[in-house]
Formats: structure tokens, sequence, C-alpha cells
């Protein structure tokens, strides 16, 4: 992965400060899957997937980049418009429009606790999202499909990571399904990078399954951790999960 990739996709985390990085998890975990129809550098559906992180909920990404023909007709046909993001949430039968109600129904269902303060002052957090978006110009806007796996993949990931945030570039450009495993932080030594982390023999006590299941799995938590149960495979590191996704999904 490129200097200049992995420099623009910092300045993108850098803008939106502390957001989508830590996690606070919700009372109550959906039973089915939460499903987003997605863009993955679209200002308003980063600020929903900022939410998952910070209530630590997992869910099935569509992707719905621009001139994308696998799930933009099913969101369409769904919700009525191509306007995204799109939430279905199978559990309430709720299927809904506008980041920021998504944002607050996310908190009010899942949450059981009243909407930060930062989210009240939405506009502020959508010129924020707007801004974020401007280092990353076209990536993971439009459309140049892929192969669709067999089953879903997953990505262990959290919003704000600049490492994680050039593979759901890629997912969404070659339109891949997957699921979105939030790893949000939720305690000060997983603000250690990995590297120093394993250097000093220090395992933080996470309150999110979804790291403990990595550090069971793997011995580790870093991400972006890629799993393809097409083949069985596990990926750390952005460079080789960009280079596994074009090698057995690439157009």
């Amino acid at each position: 992965m490129s200097t200049g990739n992995i420099g623009t996709s910092l300045l993108s985390t850098l803008v939106r400060s502390t957001n989508g990085i830590g996690s606070t998890p919700a009372q109550v975990k959906p039973k089915q899957l939460l499903r987003l129809y997605d863009i993955e550098n679209c200002p308003y559906c980063r600020l929903v997937r900022e939410a998952l992180t910070e209530l630590d909920l997992d869910a099935e990404i569509m992707p719905c980049p621009k001139g994308g023909e696998r799930f933009r007709p099913e969101a369409t046909e769904l919700g009525g418009k191509a306007q995204f993001p799109f939430l279905v949430d199978a559990n309430t039968g709720v299927e809904m429009y506008e980041s920021l109600e998504i944002v607050a129904y996310l908190f009010d269902t899942y949450g059981k606790r009243p909407l930060p303060l930062k989210w009240r002052a939405g506009r502020l957090q959508t010129l924020g999202s707007m801004l974020a978006s401007a280092p990353r110009l076209a990536q993971g806007m439009q459309a140049r499909p892929g192969v669709e796996p067999e089953y879903l993949l997953e990505l262990y990931s959290f919003e704000s990571s600049p490492f994680a945030r050039p593979v759901r570039e890629l997912l969404c450009e070659l339109e891949i399904p997957y699921i979105l495993r939030s790893c949000g932080r939720t305690e000060l030594q997983e603000w250690i990078l990995p590297p120093v982390r394993r250097a000093l023999d220090i395992t933080p006590a996470s309150k999110v399954g979804n790291r403990r299941t990595l550090q069971e799995r793997e011995g580790r938590v870093a991400i972006p951790y890629l799993y393809d149960p097409n083949t069985d495979t596990g990926l750390f590191e952005s460079a080789d999960i960009l280079d596994y996704l074009r090698d057995n999904y690439g157009a």
C-alpha cells in the first residue's frame, strides 16, 4: 500500500478526531445482524458506521458504490429511492434513511441510553464527516465489480482506523458484501500500537467481544483483520488484505 494512500487515510482519521474509535457496548445486541446499504466514502454513511463502532454493533454491509448494480437496485426496491445510508433491521421491522435518524435509533433501540451530546450537534458531525471524505476523493465511491463470494467475508474493524479504511474502500468498489465486526477500544492499553503491545507482552482485557474472539483465534489483536470462510483464510495487515482481495475477488 502506497505512502500516499495511508497518508490521506490518516488525514481522514485526524479530521474525525476520536469519533468511531472508542466503544461503550450497547446494552442490547440484535439477535439478527443489522443490514446497512452503504457507500464507504459517503460522509453520511460514515456517521452510521461510527455509531456502530461506538455501540459495538455488528452489521452486514451491502456496498452500493456509484454505478453499482449488485445492491443499489435492491436498496431502491426496498426503500423506494437510491439514497444512502439505508438501514434494514429485521429485529424490529424498521427500514430507514437519514444518517442522524439512524444514529439516534441505534442509541435508543440498542444502546438504551440518551443520545450523546456530540450527536445532538448533528450538523457539526455531518460537516466534520464531509471534511473527512475530502482527502480520500473518489476512493470507495465508484463500482468496479468483482467476484461475489459464496459466503460473507468478515472484517474486524473500527471506523476511524486508517489501515482498515482502504480495505473497506476496496470491498465497496468491488461490491463485495461483508460482515463488519466492530472492534472499538474500551481500555487505555488498546491505544498502544500492536507491535509495542506484543513487545511489552501487554494483553488488554477488552470489553468488546470481537476483540476477545480475535485474541483467542489468532493470539493477538490488530486492526484490520479479514477472515474469509470461503478459503478459511485469515489476514492481518492492510497491504496483504488488499492483495488478497484483488487476487481472489477482483474483476
